[in-house]
């Protein structure tokens, strides 16, 4: 029996056997232990081994970043054992060497927990194994700081970045990337973390965002006993479809924007920053006070339904209004991209704040002043639909060629393999497993609607809303973008809730959120389908003001 397979209980009995609840390498020469750590399996190859003494700062290198967490800059580690180390090498497609990397840090004292860093993008970067919280404004301690042991992959290739998608051409990189290596690595962590403490995890927890929070979803559905714990935030379960509509809103704001020299249409203009905080203002007017609270912020997500028409220019109205082509680009985006015969090819899009973010516009618009679009939709589609999403592979697609009558098939491939929209989880709920999920409401990447369809899936399919609260909960942020940002609160601590449901048997029942775009405020954030709502007295800045319903 391998480390990968050893049942919960029997690991459970293992940490209860130990006398302190952090097992230290007291009496021992850590550095020397650490040296000494091997794998027994031949296909693993250690590149990097050492240990590194308490106090010591995660590397600055861009080229190694975290991926889900930004703040580390002034984080001080603890004693760890660092082993970086490649599995499975071999020749690929084209003669591209691959492997499947991995980083984990060890540390001393260790909290008897195990988690699994997610990553970002196309993958392709190996992220320092720091477990830090995945949303941009979180302040909360990381994972490692926690005596977690920590691993992150590259998820089988190594790319120039994370938005690097060649990897697509082989046949079995595509399988490691969409879920495969996520086994691999969890398999050899498991062995050495059993090996340099003598036993193995009592919690073993998956946590990312973006991709990373779609590899948390894989985590739960395809390694449903290798997890009891799950935090996915952002998570792009429909990639695949994602993808598409990418390439569904360049194609639609394009035809709104003006044309540079060379007659190609400049992208970051078809909506300025004006146009955008115009229909922010607008929907706030008249979408903000439905929680009770006007303040900027729209809880009552679900009765905020706006129509762009009324933005537009009437005859005579120049100012403070958007031209026909404008209203259509963004009826175009919103409703979401369909094919010729109506059908959706994705999802609609929640209408909120944050469109008039910086994030939405880098992801939408983006800002260059030419034909040459910088939109990451414009930049990252054409190779991840191309070499990865697409099946046969089209390395030279351009987004004005893609084909949306044949998006469907054209994805089907690897969205067999890569979406993770499993709804059939009673292995991961009968091991005792816990799944978070935060998403925000004005993702401009992943449809927060999207998720809220699935969500409806995975409760019809498991029991009904009751049931399913008892291992799962939905959590969605006003306001909040891709993985942090925008008007919203990105200061959360899904892992300390987690870690009080899996020992203390206390479901969130809401989480707490704060974040400095609205400083000194705090917001409950509710159970999906549940809002927050203004209590009618009290201080509206304060969470205890507000009441899920």
């Amino acid at each position: 029996m391998t480390p990968f397979d050893l049942p919960r209980t029997s690991r459970t009995l293992l940490a209860l056997s130990c006398s302190l609840p952090l097992i230290s390498l007291a009496n021992a020469d850590e550095a020397a232990q650490c040296l000494a750590l091997t794998s027994a399996d031949p296909s693993v190859r250690f590149v990097e081994q050492r240990f590194i003494p308490a106090g010591e700062r995660p590397q600055a290198n861009p080229g190694r970043a975290a991926l889900t967490g930004e703040a580390l800059s002034k984080l001080a580690m603890p004693g760890h054992c660092l082993i970086i180390g490649a599995i499975g090498e071999r020749t690929g497609q084209g003669g591209t060497p691959y492997a499947t990397h991995f980083e984990l840090r060890l540390p001393s004292p260790w909290n008897g927990r195990f988690l699994f860093q997610g990553g970002g993008g196309m993958d392709g970067v190996l992220g320092q194994a720091l477990g830090a919280i995945p949303f941009r404004g979180a302040t909360a301690q990381p994972a490692l700081n926690r005596g977690y042991a920590v691993v992150s992959t590259d998820s089988g290739h190594t790319g120039r970045n994370s938005s690097d998608a060649q990897f697509g051409l082989d046949q079995q990189a595509r399988l490691d990337y969409a879920y495969a290596a996520i086994g691999t690595v969890t398999a050899q962590a498991k062995r050495l973390i059993g090996d340099y403490y003598g036993q193995q995890p009592d919690h073993s927890v998956f946590m990312g965002c973006s991709n990373g929070g779609r590899s948390a979803l894989m985590a739960a559905q395809r390694f449903p006993t290798a997890f009891d714990g799950v935090i996915a935030g952002n998570p792009g379960l429909r990639l695949s479809r994602a993808a598409v509509a990418q390439a569904w809103d360049t194609r639609a704001l394009n035809a709104a924007a003006p044309r540079a020299q060379d007659g190609r249409p400049i992208l970051a203009q078809a909506l300025t920053q004006a146009d955008q905080t115009l229909i922010a203002n607008r929907v706030l007017a008249q979408c903000d006070a439905l929680d009770g609270a006007k303040d900027g912020s729209i809880d009552a997500m679900s009765q905020c339904h706006f129509d762009p028409s009324v933005l537009q220019c009437k005859a005579g109205q120049a100012d403070q209004c958007l031209s026909a082509a404008k209203v259509t680009a963004l009826r175009s985006v919103f409703e979401g991209a369909r094919d010729s015969r109506g059908n959706a090819l994705y999802s609609d899009w929640p209408w909120d704040a944050g469109i008039a973010s910086n994030g939405w516009r880098a992801w939408k618009l983006g800002s260059s002043t030419s034909g040459e679009p910088d939109a990451r939709n414009a930049t990252l589609t054409p190779g991840s639909l191309g070499y990865y999403f697409m099946t046969p592979a089209n390395p030279d697609l351009k987004l004005d060629a893609v084909e949306f009558d044949e998006a469907a098939q054209a994805t089907a491939q690897t969205a067999a393999i890569n979406d993770a929209v499993a709804t059939q989880m009673s292995s991961f709920i009968g091991g005792g497993g816990k799944l978070i999920v935060i998403q925000g409401n004005s993702d401009p990447v992943f449809s927060a609607n999207d998720l809220r369809r699935y969500w409806d899936r995975l409760s019809a399919d498991n029991g009904g809303a009751a049931k399913l609260g008892g291992w799962a909960k939905l959590f969605i942020v006003p306001g909040m973008t891709h993985c942090g940002d925008g008007p919203g609160l990105d200061d959360i601590d899904p892992l300390t809730a987690l870690e009080q449901w899996q020992t203390e048997s206390k479901a969130p029942a809401q989480l707490l959120a704060r974040g400095t775009a609205f400083p000194g405020r705090s917001r409950p954030l509710c159970p999906y389908p549940q809002e927050a709502h203004y209590r009618g007295q009290g201080d509206a800045e304060q969470a205890e003001s507000f009441v899920c319903r």
